[in-house]
């Protein structure tokens, strides 16, 4: 069998004073494209932030995280299998950094640029071929805050591809995005789902879950309530239970859509 990318079991986990996670189990293996899908306060950036070590879950018996087959993982090691985007790194990073920069800083793990990161030529021309796919290039000395909200999520992505990561971990990735900005983020995120990468996403959009994601789980209040292949999911009757409103659902070549019933 196949090492799973991840596998959590009987995990319980805190915000602050707030428990969010009671003896939660889950499941990813090494190649799967998996969206996590609930409204806010459903735990989804709680679940990324223990799978980036951001937080760490309350020791128990019977209970363990593990990333990759192990419990201990080195955090160099993480950076380099696992490309993380998310909000808050969006919104925490340093913003007279310039574009270039921010993509070079993900080889070492930092945010922002820094005197003593001294990046390699051939780092240098890997960053500037990631600016060119992105649709960026010409804004390498452009500073973070002057750029869009879908230019700073693309450079994210970028700077999350610098280590050709075998996962894409990206908490709400066109949240914040107007129309034009979010399709063309969720065409890169396409462009990665090779059989061999795994992806998962956490979202409360289903027009954000590309046709590429083989399964979804939906997470209400901490706790799964359904997980299975996409179209068995994505129903109406199970959303309006999720968002406890009456929704429509349609899909429509891998697209699925949903609007007030």
């Amino acid at each position: 069998m196949n090492t799973p990318l991840l596998e959590l079991h009987n995990i319980t986990a805190y915000q602050q004073q707030n428990r969010v996670f009671e003896r939660l189990s889950l499941r990813i293996g090494e190649h799967e494209k998996v969206a996590i899908l609930g409204p806010n306060g459903a735990g989804k950036s709680t679940l990324l932030k223990l799978l980036s070590r951001e937080l760490y879950p309350v020791q128990q018996p019977d209970s363990w995280l593990k990333l990759f087959g192990s419990e201990t993982v080195n955090l160099w090691q993480l950076r380099s299998r696992i490309g993380f985007v998310s909000q808050d790194l969006q919104e925490d990073y340093t913003p007279y950094t310039p574009a270039l920069e921010v993509i070079l800083s993900g080889f070492f793990g930092a945010i922002g640029s820094h005197g003593h990161l001294q990046p390699t030529t051939a780092q240098r021309e890997q960053a500037q071929a990631l600016l060119a796919q992105m649709g960026l290039q010409g804004l390498q000395d452009c500073m973070f805050q002057r750029l869009s909200t879908g230019q700073k999520r693309r450079l994210l992505l970028a700077r999350a591809l610098v280590h050709a990561p075998q996962a894409l971990i990206l908490d709400e990735p066109a949240s914040g995005l107007d129309m034009g900005a979010g399709l063309a983020l969720l065409s890169l995120l396409r462009d990665f789902c090779q059989p061999h990468k795994a992806m998962l996403i956490t979202t409360h959009h289903i027009d954000e879950i590309i046709p590429e994601i083989e399964r979804v789980i939906l997470l209400r209040e901490g706790q799964i309530v359904a997980d299975d292949l996409k179209a068995r999911v994505l129903t109406s009757e199970n959303l309006s239970a999720l968002y406890q409103t009456p929704l429509q659902v349609t899909e429509h070549n891998g697209w699925y859509r949903c609007w007030q019933a």
